[in-house]
Formats: C-alpha cells, structure tokens, sequence
C-alpha cells in the first residue's frame, strides 16, 4: 500500500525490511525469552523439529538506529532491507543461550544439572520455513550503516536484561498468556 501511494501519488516515504529481532522486552512467546523463561522455571525448551532452522538475529537497539539511518540519511522512495549478519541455526540459539546461563546463573532450579538437559524436540510448526535471511547489502553500501552488536554480545545483554526483569515477564504471563504459543489454530 506505501509502494502504492509512493508511485500514484509520490507519497515520501522509506520501506524498511528486518531481520528477526531480539533484545529487552521481547513478548514471552518468542523464541529467545521462551528458552530463558522456561530455564529458569526448570521446564522444557521446546526446539521445533530438529532446531536446524536459520535465523538472521538484529539486535533491537541496532534495529532501531538503522531505522532512524534510514530517515535521516536515507532516499525517499527506496527499500532497505536491515539485517544482523548473524545467520544462525535454532539449535544452536537454544545451546547458547544455555551456556550463558550456565555461566550467570550458578545455582540451577531444582532438579537440573545443566540448563542444556531441558531441552525437548517437538514436532515441527506447519509451514515452518527453513531460513530466514535477508540481504542488508544496500544498507551498508549506501547509508554505511552495520549493526554494532554481534549475535553473541546482544545475546549476552539480552539474557541479563530477562535476569533483571523478571518481574516484567511475570507481569506479562500474569495476564493470561501462559507461554502457549500464539496463533495457531486449537483442535
């Protein structure tokens, strides 16, 4: 519809396309705060088929500083595809952020050795794409504009954030959102 309005009426705007996103206040039913909440609470990190799926990770903090990029130096009527430049298999998401915790959280929930042993193969989501990735090339080239975070350094600050904000996320699944997974149809 902004394409649209941009060609028939010469409408100034930016399209901007991303990258999957992470960081502070993400919704509990994603990926990264599922795997974290769930850790902690000793329950399975359910890992969608064989976890082999491919995911480019931005930084929220990068994502927003590429948008306002985009608006300060960017050309009306362009597209700009934002991305992370950290292609990463699912699985390998869910260890990492396992090993993280391993390191900042010393004293495990009852019942667990390792963060790791809570991980559980589940069956795999209809449609469930194999790669997400996205080519940042145009942003870089034109608007010299990369992400300052790598996957493992925004994962760390990630991470501690859940580990400070607790509360937050209790709030959030305190109104009715029990950790199921949103959308999907109920048989």
């Amino acid at each position: 519809m902004v394409r649209a309005w941009q060609r028939t009426y010469n409408f100034p705007s930016i399209i901007t396309n991303c990258s999957n996103n992470y960081g502070p206040y993400q919704f509990p039913e994603k990926l990264i705060p599922v795997i974290i909440l769930n850790a902690l609470e000793a329950k399975n990190i359910p890992v969608y088929g064989n976890g082999k799926q491919i995911r480019d990770w931005l930084y929220v903090e990068d994502h927003a500083e590429a948008l306002l990029e985009t608006v300060l130096n960017g050309e009306i009527g362009e597209t700009y595809n934002i991305g992370g430049y950290n292609e990463i298999q699912n699985i390998d998401v869910v260890k990492t952020i396992c090993r993280i915790l391993e390191k900042l959280v010393p004293i495990k929930p009852k019942g667990i050795n390792m963060f790791e042993q809570l991980i559980e193969y589940v069956e795999d989501r209809s449609g469930h794409d194999i790669r997400y990735a996205i080519d940042a090339s145009k942003i870089y080239n034109e608007l010299n504009w990369k992400p300052k975070e790598s996957f493992e350094t925004g994962i760390e600050k990630t991470v501690k954030w859940y580990l400070n904000n607790i509360d937050w996320c209790m709030q959030v699944k305190n109104r009715n959102y029990q950790g199921e997974r949103l959308g999907l149809l109920k048989s």
